[in-house]
């Protein structure tokens, strides 16, 4: 220990090197611009405070690309105000709503495999479906996927196609809110 140091000083947390301030104005600029970036519909649920949703709306109308990158700046800073708690519960919102979205295209994801299986492999691609949703309609299924397949052969647009992947994607989502609940 040094002389002029007291013992006090030396259990006192040490200032965020400037490396780390650098990171953590950067992040906070990120968190601007994906708040920026959003609809109102998805800004909605987001705790913000009345000036700082005004600020983002502010931010948002903004379309030129110099001043769009200093308004970004300014919201980042009014950000910066703000405690640690609230900073986390708005990347919380952010974050339960990337994840919403990553389910919901995965979701749809599967149910185009299962659709162009039911195309590909015919009877066995369908017996499977059925087996893992026992609530679909094994007729209209069948029917749509003859009828898709005349399409095709035809080179006619693919409306059976879209039918039978909204059908897919109807029943699998039926059966996932099933298993949620």
């Amino acid at each position: 220990m040094h002389d002029n140091e007291t013992p006090g000083d030396a259990l006192a947390t040490p200032e965020p090197s400037r490396s780390q301030r650098r990171r953590d104005a950067l992040d906070v600029l990120q968190l601007a611009q994906a708040l920026a970036s959003l609809s109102p519909a998805q800004l909605a649920p987001i705790p913000l405070t009345d000036p700082l949703r005004d600020e983002v709306q502010r931010t948002r109308a903004v379309t030129s690309h110099i001043a769009r990158k200093r308004q970004e700046q300014y919201l980042a800073k009014q950000l910066r105000g703000l405690d640690e708690e609230a900073l986390a519960a708005i990347r919380a919102v952010l974050g339960e709503d990337r994840g919403r979205a990553q389910r919901e295209a995965a979701a749809l994801h599967r149910s185009e495999r299962w659709r162009q299986r039911l195309l590909d492999e015919g009877d066995a691609a369908l017996a499977e479906f059925i087996t893992e949703h026992p609530a679909a309609d094994r007729q209209q299924l069948r029917q749509l996927v003859r009828n898709a397949l005349a399409e095709r052969k035809a080179g006619k647009p693919p409306h059976a196609q879209r039918e039978l992947f909204r059908l897919v994607r109807d029943t699998t989502a039926t059966a996932g809110a099933s298993e949620i609940e």
